[in-house]
């Protein structure tokens, strides 16, 4: 399916974004994944009471094989097959979906340890690896400070000097 499509579908929905990946897409709204699209058929993220609902009408979890052992997601539900021909029943089921995304980004974002802005920042360079800049296409990285002040001696190597006398 192709995102024009996947466009109309949602259309009572309101503006969705594809982003293909794996094979098969991520729909966004509000910059959250509310649902996924693989193996033509569409899946809704879904806490523990949509999922119920889903299940209720038929639905089955998201599931995939790797290395011949099938993995099963929990957290995205199949859409209703009835849904699929009401354009209004998929977007009330989309909005709780979205509803999902937002709970769920809310919540990682509170478990974050406090001065974390986001999940995505670089994390400090090991030891190994402190003075290598990695090519990134943009300006180069900075290179990590000495601790201690000046010529990277510690504050105990460090000497007062007496005030300037005229």
């Amino acid at each position: 399916m192709d995102e024009d499509a996947i466009a109309d579908l949602f259309a009572a929905f309101g503006p969705v974004a594809v982003k293909r990946m794996f094979g098969g897409a991520g729909l966004y709204a509000d910059g959250l994944m509310f649902a996924l699209w693989a193996g033509e058929t569409f899946y809704l993220k879904a806490d523990a009471a949509l999922a119920e609902d889903l299940k209720g009408r038929g639905s089955v979890p998201f599931s995939y094989e790797a290395k011949g052992v099938v993995r099963t997601m929990g957290g995205y539900w199949s859409v209703p097959e009835a849904a699929l021909d009401d354009a209004e029943d998929l977007a009330a089921l989309a909005r709780r979906a979205l509803f999902v995304a937002h709970a769920a980004s809310e919540a990682k974002a509170k478990a974050r340890p406090a001065g974390r802005a986001s999940a995505n920042k670089a994390k400090p360079a090991g030891r190994a690896s402190a003075n290598k800049a990695k090519p990134t296409g943009g300006a180069p990285a900075k290179m990590p400070k000495p601790t201690g002040g000046a010529g990277g001696k510690t504050p105990a190597a460090k000497k007062k000097s007496a005030p300037a006398q005229d």
